[in-house]
């Protein structure tokens, strides 16, 4: 009979800068989005580790090895009148996918949630993603069907900035 593993979950800190780039860059190619990946390692250790971050990172280990990542940030909800958190990245290796990995990552997020007394914990799934829509689902997150993403960037950013 095997030992079932042993999944926790712990702050990153500035030595898994590659790592995290590691875990984002196989999340883009899950994805089929590995092209658009123009972070860095420096990118990732400013953003998280640097002064006054503005994102944070969860990393989910097995036994003590990595396996994957929640990297989020705070966001506010006027109709709430609270922050909450909004989950960019969750990732988990695809060898360690069904160990708990994956829940134990939001369990985390919702424990803050909980413990800050945030209104929220939201995040996006491309609609392609039916492994991931089940899981989400299986954890009782409701679908925002009534939703529509809006993104500005390039060009179109910096001509309504006047730039």
């Amino acid at each position: 009979m095997s030992v079932p593993a042993k999944v926790s979950v712990r702050p990153a800190v500035a030595a898994d800068s590659a790592l995290i780039l590691q875990f984002i860059r196989d999340l883009a190619e899950y994805e089929k989005l590995l092209d658009d990946v123009r972070a860095t390692q420096d990118d990732v250790t400013v953003a998280l580790f640097g002064e006054n971050p503005k994102a944070f990172c969860d990393i989910a280990e097995i036994d003590g090895q990595p396996v994957g990542l929640a990297l989020w940030f705070y966001n506010f909800s006027t109709f709430v009148g609270r922050h909450g958190i909004y989950l960019e990245d969750l990732f988990v290796q695809p060898e360690a996918r069904g160990s708990g990995a994956g829940k134990a990552l939001l369990a985390n997020l919702a424990r803050r949630c909980v413990d800050e007394k945030l209104g929220r914990l939201e995040w996006a799934v491309l609609d392609w993603n039916a492994p991931s829509i089940a899981f989400y689902d299986s954890l009782g997150a409701a679908a925002m069907d009534e939703w529509t993403v809006r993104r500005m960037t390039g060009e179109a950013l910096r001509r309504l900035a006047g730039v």
